[in-house]
């Protein structure tokens, strides 16, 4: 028998994940339409007018009944979608999480570092997989931060009812848990500093991407007011030729007139 490696992505997982992106949105109208669609049918070809309106009456109420159950189902997947992508974020974090992972913590992430993601992801995937890397870091410290301030909660309430014991030699028992929490503790403050360092990092990477996504719109942005600059003394050259052209021809027309006129006036004249 094969055994599962803890916290690792398996093709189960993933099949079952895409299941539960996509039944939600068939649950409802399976549930729903059914029956009221088949009233409905009834309805449009019963030969009675009594059979049709029990009929259309049968409809309605199935179409209310289903759209209930059609909600609640829907409401009670989603519910369990929610619980259980928590569980495999769970189970992928034990381990530590990776950059591979960090898809399945999006919503871990801020609002800056999902942008920050996806603008990496479109124009440099070296930047990308560099920052991916460091969100697995920063997501990994985060989360055994939060573990260790609830072991540490736990620890200093055993301490309190140890101290509260009467009758019983607890000396032993109260050197141990302090020792749990200075270990406690000292991990606490390696992942914190852990934290600060991933999070410099993700600032670092967020001001090169800035800087690059910057230089390449300005120098787009360059390339098209060069090329507008070059073409901008040809299409003048262009309407001052257009200009000189029309007054050519005003010019030659308007002496056409006048040497028709002379010769008219010459004709008339004895």
């Amino acid at each position: 028998m094969i055994q599962q490696t803890p916290g690792k992505l398996t093709a189960k997982d993933k099949k079952l994940a895409n299941f539960f992106q996509w039944v939600p949105w068939i649950a409802f109208p399976l549930i729903t339409l059914p029956f009221p669609l088949l009233f409905f049918f009834l309805f449009f070809t019963a030969a009675a007018t009594d059979a049709a309106a029990v009929y259309l009456l049968l409809a309605g109420f199935g179409l209310a009944v289903g759209a209930f159950l059609g909600g609640l189902v829907t409401i009670l997947l989603y519910i369990y979608r929610k619980r259980w992508l928590r569980r495999l974020r769970d189970r992928l974090a034990e381990d530590g999480i990776t950059a591979s992972e960090v898809v399945w913590f999006t919503k871990e992430l801020s609002t800056a570092e999902r942008e920050t993601l996806l603008e990496t992801s479109k124009h440099s995937p070296l930047l990308a997989d560099a920052y991916r890397e460091t969100l697995a870091s920063r997501l990994t410290a985060s989360r055994i931060i939060a573990k260790t301030d609830k072991e540490l909660v736990r620890v200093r309430s055993r301490i309190n009812r140890a101290r509260t014991l009467t009758g019983a030699d607890t000396t032993t028992l109260l050197v141990d848990l302090e020792s749990d929490k200075q270990q406690l503790q000292s991990l606490k403050t390696e992942a914190t500093a852990r934290l600060a360092e991933a999070r410099a990092r993700l600032q670092t990477i967020e001001a090169a991407a800035s800087r690059s996504l910057s230089q390449a719109e300005t120098h787009a942005m360059l390339r098209r007011l060069s090329a507008t600059q070059d073409h901008l003394p040809l299409v003048i050259e262009m309407h001052q030729l257009e200009q000189k052209t029309l007054q050519e021809a005003e010019r030659e027309l308007k002496e056409h007139e006048s040497s028709l006129e002379n010769a008219e006036r010459s004709r008339l004249e004895p």
